[in-house]
């Protein structure tokens, strides 16, 4: 079992789904970063996700542009993310995964990426803009260092395309909730709960949802059918507004989303 997954089953032996929280690295700066990235794991959040920030964020919505904008303006380099995730992990004892487009991993050259996020003390990538197939070199490079490779699954994605993306990941399967780039939503789409009634039926043994979740009641309607829930741009939004004192408190209350009665331990 990987760290990703251990975090996982721990969460449901707690009697609730995992709450996933993401940040970028280096806003507003590279330590003010750290410090919000050990927040979120001190005030309820099971993984973090940490994003490099990358000068085409495709998938990335307004305030999470906006916020790695900021870092790259401030003089965001690679090496950045690998001091960024030894300072998080030696902290908190929480699992660190990157959310990373592409071509830097390509760039900087996909075996030294993860030799040096494995020395680090990450856990993993969530990488959003490239398929199995075409991820050999990551594949075999995760193989070896034990780090989870973590593919997407979308709502238009064939039941041979699923079969695929459960056969290569590890860690969980990120389930898109909706079509479109990340954000805040008032509601959250059927296909979210339909496509991991899919993943479940073609044997995919854990899938957390992402994109589009906001609010703690958002958090406990995916943790009904989901075992996870992926929060991004709510926890930008709240350190942008409010720094470490808000994205604590909105941590915490979105943390309060998790329990679920399909988790229920008995006790």
């Amino acid at each position: 079992m990987t760290r990703v997954e251990a975090a996982i089953a721990r969460a449901q032996s707690e009697g609730r789904g995992a709450f996933i929280g993401y940040l970028p690295v280096g806003f507003p700066d590279l330590e003010t970063s750290i410090q919000a990235a050990v927040t979120l794991a001190r005030n309820g959040v099971d993984i973090i996700e940490l994003g490099p920030p990358y000068s085409d964020p495709v998938m990335d919505g307004a305030i999470i542009q906006e916020a790695t904008k900021q870092a790259l303006a401030n003089g965001f380099r690679m090496r950045d993310l690998f001091t960024a995730v030894k300072a998080i992990s030696d902290q908190v004892d929480v699992p660190v995964v990157v959310m990373t487009y592409w071509n830097p991993v390509l760039q900087y050259g996909v075996d030294r990426y993860a030799d040096d996020l494995l020395a680090a003390g990450g856990a993993g990538l969530i990488t959003p803009d490239i398929t199995p197939e075409a991820a050999g070199e990551w594949i075999a490079a995760s193989e070896r260092t034990g780090l989870d490779r973590i593919f997407l699954a979308a709502p238009t994605s064939t039941d041979e395309r699923l079969d695929l993306v459960i056969s290569s990941s590890t860690g969980f399967v990120y389930t898109v909730s909706t079509m479109g780039i990340t954000g805040e939503r008032t509601a959250l789409d059927q296909a979210a709960r339909t496509l991991v009634d899919r993943l479940r039926a073609r044997g995919a043994a854990r899938a957390c949802v992402g994109i589009g979740i906001s609010t703690a009641e958002q958090i406990a309607g995916v943790i009904d059918y989901a075992d996870g829930a992926i929060v991004g741009t709510a926890l930008v939004r709240a350190l942008r507004d409010g720094g470490l004192d808000r994205l604590a408190e909105t941590t915490r209350a979105l943390a309060g989303g998790t329990p679920s009665a399909r988790f229920d331990t008995g006790n």
